[in-house]
This record gives structure tokens, sequence and C-alpha cells, in this order.
């Protein structure tokens, strides 16, 4: 078999840490494309690196002097060396990350350098080829990322290497200048290194022991999701489960690869596997809670709207027209519902509703702020009867009323609408009737 596997940050923290990582990586033979990210937090007191280097070279870009946060940076780096004892030095390379900053090489280049030093230490620490991503994983002159050029670069590259380090979060655009992924990237580095490789599975080693059924900080012990789809996954992350970066999925879901989330901490535990499709029947009806707060519902009403051809399209040409995105669009015979971001919509509110009786003429538009979406997901739903229902008697014996109600054709999930300060007694209640109670 052929094994990736990616480290976080809290997984990388510290020597002590790096030592738990080699360890995992060195007990499976198969493990033999690892990719790191920059040292995390070491305590809830602790800086991330890579927050220490956007504010160093803050500093660099006003032109201030940022030599002394420079050196606490190089400090982290060297409390790891030493830590694992080994006869290393990043003298160059943090004379050289000096001189970019003095020639302001920009943040992205400034936030890159967290996994790429992490990335030495890593190789040298495992005997491993050290692969810079700035040199396989390609970005278009607008920012957008090549895969397809990224795929076959990287492929070729990698096929000469047996075991090889290959950081996360980065890569290049086609003059060399550094281009990093959204914070959490390294995951996404991850999934195109194991579809290059035609990895067997995808390992993401973090703190925790993949993926619950709901939010922690919500629900006390939550139960663990063994199995997951891509398809349930991807509408967990949209709605707030932020174990994996959404955006990771897609190549390893394009070339079948399983992905299996794990814990350095706790490297025993199964863990959580997604993939494309499974037999494997989920122990609860449903495999996960997630939500977000912040949305409002803009409630259009116009007589006879069902015989109008086109007027949908003329409500959402607005939203369009001001570069607002809409989450969930209910409709009524004469009625017309539009859900979206509250933060995006508040300033250009006017405009768009000015817009709406400018294109749709309707009879009436009234608004409702402060609400929030929670989405039921679960492949087990579709072939269980009444789970709407146990829904909506959970959320009516915890006296809270339903704003809004969505389902796919799919029945692969639910989405719920409720005011936010019901956010979290609305999940506490239906986690209760699925998992607690069971009833």
């Amino acid at each position: 078999m052929k094994k990736v596997v990616k480290f976080g940050g809290s997984s990388l923290a510290d020597a002590h840490q790096f030592e738990k990582v080699g360890n995992i990586i060195r007990s499976d033979e198969d493990r033999k494309f690892v990719i790191p990210s920059a040292p995390g937090k070491r305590n809830s007191k602790d800086t991330k690196v890579t927050d220490m280097l956007y504010s160093c070279y803050a500093l660099a870009e006003e032109g201030k002097d940022f030599l002394d946060p420079l050196n606490k940076i190089k400090e982290r780096y060297q409390e790891i060396i030493d830590g694992l004892k080994l006869t290393l030095t990043l003298d160059k390379e943090f004379e050289l990350i000096h001189k970019n900053f003095e020639k302001k090489a920009g943040d992205n280049y400034a936030a890159s350098r967290g996994e790429y030093l992490n990335g030495i230490i890593m190789a040298n620490y495992l005997g491993y080829e050290f692969v810079d991503p700035a040199d396989v994983i390609c970005f278009e002159k607008d920012g957008s990322f090549n895969a397809d050029k990224t795929d076959k670069l990287l492929s070729k590259r990698l096929a000469k290497i047996e075991r090889a380090v290959i950081p996360g979060f980065y890569g290049a655009l086609p003059d060399g200048t550094i281009k990093t992924f959204s914070r959490g990237g390294s995951d996404i580095t991850g999934s195109i290194v194991s579809r290059a490789v035609k990895a067997d599975v995808y390992e993401n080693w973090t703190d925790v022991s993949g993926f619950l059924v709901a939010d922690p900080r919500i629900i006390e012990n939550p139960a663990g999701i063994e199995t997951i789809t891509y398809k349930e996954l991807r509408e967990l992350s949209y709605m707030g489960a932020t174990v994996l970066h959404e955006e990771s999925i897609f190549p390893v879901r394009k070339a079948g690869i399983p992905i299996n989330i794990r814990n350095t901490n706790a490297p025993e535990d199964n863990g959580t596997w997604i993939v494309e499709s499974t037999c494997h029947k989920p122990k609860y009806t449903i495999t996960g809670i997630a939500g977000k707060k912040g949305f409002c519902a803009i409630n259009i009403e116009k007589a006879m709207m069902n015989t109008e051809v086109g007027f949908g399209r003329k409500v959402l040409e607005v939203f369009e027209k001001h570069n607002i995105s809409f989450e969930h669009v209910p409709s009524g015979i004469d009625t017309f519902t539009v859900f979206v971001h509250q933060s995006e919509f508040e300033e250009k509110e006017q405009k768009v509703l000015a817009g709406i009786h400018k294109l749709a003429e309707p009879d009436s538009i009234d608004m409702e702020a402060d609400l929030a979406l929670i989405a039921v997901v679960g492949r087990g739903m579709k072939a269980m009867r009444g789970t709407a229902a146990r829904i909506f008697a959970a959320l009516a014996h915890s006296d809270i009323n339903i704003k809004m109600i969505d389902q796919g054709s799919s029945e692969l999930n639910i989405i719920i609408g409720v005011r936010n300060e019901d956010f979290e007694a609305a999940i506490k209640a239906i986690y209760d009737i699925f998992v607690s109670s069971r009833l």
C-alpha cells in the first residue's frame, strides 16, 4: 500500500509532538509521503507560527524593525531542532527570509515559510527527501489553482522518490512568486499529493479522533462518526464542521481515495473514514448535525407569483448584481424567501430591496434578521420513516419555533431555520432524540 500522511499544526507544535509523529510514521512502512503544517500552539496562551509570521511581515511592510519577532520565530524552530537532537541549522534560510521581508516579498511568502521550515526539519528528522511545493504545485496568474498541471508535474517528480516530505499550504505562480491556499490549506496539499501518487489512503492526523456527530462546544462528549461519505461531509463542512478543509475533498474524491482522520495524541483510535460510498450502516439515523448563526430572510410576496414566468430569476438577479450569494430559497404559491448571510447583506439591503421592487414588482417585502441554519445530515435518513417528524417533535418539545424547512430530493439532509438564540438548544434537542435517547 501507499499512504500519504498530513500532520496539523498542533501535531507539530514542539519536539515532543514531533517525536509522536515520527513514531506514527515509522510504525507503518506504507506511510511514504508526509505533509507537515507549520508549528501550532503549544498551549492555550501560545501563538501559532503562521500568525507570528504574519505579524512579523506586517512590521516589515510598514518599514519598521522586525528582527526581534523574526528571531523569536527562529527560536521556536531551534527549540524543536534541539529537542530532537538534530545537527541542523536554519541560519541560511532565516537570512534569506530576512532579505525577502525587506524586499516586501508578500504576505503569502511570509505565511508559507512556517510550513517550509517545518518541512526541512521533518525531512531531516525522518531521513526523507524534501520537495518544495513551489516547484510542483502550480497556480495561474490570476491566483487560481491549476489542478491538471500540478498533477502531471507532481506525479512525475514523486514517481522518482520513494519517501518524501512536501510542506503543505503553498505553491507558486508561473513567475515563481509564492501563492498560498486559504488557511488550513495543508489539508488541500495532502489531497493533491494523494491524487498525484495514486495513494491507497490519505491519512489526515490532527488533535481529535475524527469527526463528531455534533459540536463538542454545544454537546458534552458527543458520539464519534466512524464512516462518512464525501457528500455527507460536504454538507457538514459547509455548515460549520471544520476538522478538514472543505476544498481538500475534491482531488481525492475524483481519484476515489478514502481519507482517514486520525488523532496524533491517540494513534490507537480508528478515527473517521471518509469514503465515496459505503454499505456500512450508520450507528444512528443521522450522521451529523452542524449549523451557523447570522442569517437573515427576505420574504417576498406577490399574488399569482406561481404563474409569472421568470419571477425567481428576477429576484435572484438582484442579489447577483450586488455580489450576494444566497443560501436557501424556500417558496410557496405567492411567497418567495431568500436566506442570505446577514453580514454580507446589511450594508446593501436598501439597494437590494429597491432592485427587487424595480425588477419583480412584488406586493410586499419584509425581512427577519438574527436567524440560524442547522443541517441534519445522514445517508440513513432516506431509509427511515418519520425523520423530519422526529426533528419537529424534538424542537416543539423544547419550545423552539421553526422559521424555515428545506429538504433536498436526495433526502441526505434537512435544513432547519431557527432564531439565533435558539441555536444551541435546537442542536441539543435534535442530538438527544437521535443519539442520546434514540427515540
